[in-house]
């Protein structure tokens, strides 16, 4: 359910999340045995050896949380980003500076080498997060299109799947659908999930598998360069009208509470949100010393 709510909100991840509770590798693991557990076992009408091929049960339990998610939080999380969106991004704020901390403290040997792909990973999430919005006309091809795309970036800690919507312009109508149970329309949306989901998997497990470290200082690189869409006090560049009739921002560029102050008259809310931003640290915190204790 957590890895639902962060992919609804543009850019939080739900890579992140998989990865400070614990299950990212296994989610990896059980994607990526997929496609050959379907050739391997369902033609010989194996059912129990193919779900066992699979981790069919950690999956389907992971789905219905994320689904569920999605489906009642959507409305929620929509209404608190645009009633208190300091709070809200300060929140997800220290949630990803601690899942930076966790994620670079799972490299196995620390060598002068990682700094490049660490650099890497910044400078192309950082360019992600500046990218301006645009707006596609929802076909069923561009909701394909879609889905394989930002189910790609929702899998990688540190690049949020929602922001590629955004940045694609297919945010709005991918909000809209679910809001009002357009199951062709997801369908399609969920076709392009899979086709991406499954392609990614196995590419990362094979990179895990082989550059281990290299990987994880390439991810700990996108958190950091993620920060910068997160960041609580932006100046609106652009706005948009959503579904509602209303004015919303859509493309916004990162200041300081001080200018922020200064642009807009409001209060920065800067002693708030410094409290939000630790909740979200020690949030984190809290998950992994929990993790820990389980498995010690």
């Amino acid at each position: 359910m957590a890895m639902g709510a962060a992919d609804i909100v543009p850019g939080v991840s739900g890579g992140t999340i998989a990865f400070i509770t614990g299950i990212y590798f296994r989610l990896l693991e059980a994607i990526a045995a997929v496609p050959r557990a379907v050739f391997r076992h369902l033609p010989r009408c194996q059912f129990k050896a193919f779900w066992l091929a699979c981790d069919g049960t950690f999956l389907l339990v992971l789905l219905m949380g994320i689904v569920a998610s999605i489906a009642t939080l959507a409305s929620a999380i929509s209404y608190i980003l645009a009633e208190y969106p300091i709070l809200i991004w300060s929140f997800f704020f220290g949630l990803i500076v601690a899942s930076v901390w966790h994620v670079g403290r799972q490299v196995r040997h620390y060598v002068p080498a990682l700094i490049v792909p660490f650099l890497a990973g910044i400078l192309f999430a950082w360019w992600v997060t500046t990218l301006p919005a645009s707006q596609l006309s929802p076909s069923s091809l561009v909701f394909f299109g879609a889905g394989a795309l930002a189910i790609c970036a929702m899998i990688l800690p540190g690049i949020s799947g929602s922001f590629i919507l955004v940045i694609l312009g297919m945010y709005v109508p991918v909000l809209d659908a679910i809001r009002a149970l357009e199951f062709g329309t997801l369908l399609i949306f969920v076709g392009g999930c899979l086709v991406g989901l499954l392609s990614v998997a196995r590419l990362i497990t094979w990179a895990f598998s082989r550059f281990h470290d290299s990987v994880l200082a390439l991810l700990t690189g996108f958190m950091v360069g993620a920060l910068n869409k997160v960041w609580p006090w932006k100046e609106t560049l652009s706005w948009r009208t959503n579904s509602a009739g209303e004015r919303v921002p859509l493309n916004e560029a990162s200041i300081s509470p001080l200018h922020y102050a200064e642009m807009t008259g409001q209060d920065p809310q800067l002693l708030v949100a410094v409290i939000c931003a630790m909740a979200g640290l020690l949030l984190v915190l809290l998950v992994e010393w929990s993790g820990n204790k389980r498995t010690a």
